[in-house]
């Protein structure tokens, strides 16, 4: 069923893979001003939350709730904001957003908010190792 996974191209042009997880592919938001994490599930033609199978809803859930806490290890954010948008790109994609008093969206939505600041390529490198690492030992 996996086989026809494609990472939607706005999402690949705007992110950096951090890893897989058994059901969702784990990307990094390549935008400084926020630590953001954004859960793809590997099915091909899913849109909506719903689109899941039972197990595989299950599944996503529970790798949301293991993302959130490695975005709570990783960047120790006053808030974790977890969203399922998808106005924009239409595969099913879950944002795990570290969010802190001080960001410069705070308290709005991290949408529209200015113009993404890529990672210096050593920082995006180390974040992702460590992002990696945390999945790993969860």
């Amino acid at each position: 069923m996996t086989d026809a996974f494609a990472l939607d191209p706005r999402l690949a042009a705007d992110t950096v893979v951090v890893g897989d997880l058994p059901l969702a592919q784990v990307l990094l938001m390549d935008d400084a001003r926020y630590p953001w994490l954004i859960l793809v599930p590997r099915r091909p033609a899913v849109s909506e939350l719903t689109d899941l199978s039972a197990e595989d809803g299950a599944t996503f859930s529970q790798e949301i709730r293991l993302a959130v806490g490695v975005m709570q290890a990783l960047a120790k954010p006053d808030k974790v904001n977890v969203a399922a948008l998808g106005n924009v790109v239409a595969q099913l994609h879950v944002h795990v957003v570290g969010r802190f008093r001080s960001d410069p969206a705070w308290p709005g939505p991290v949408w529209g908010q200015g113009e993404a600041r890529p990672y210096p390529p050593h920082a995006r490198a180390q974040l992702v190792e460590r992002a990696a690492a945390l999945f790993a030992a969860a």
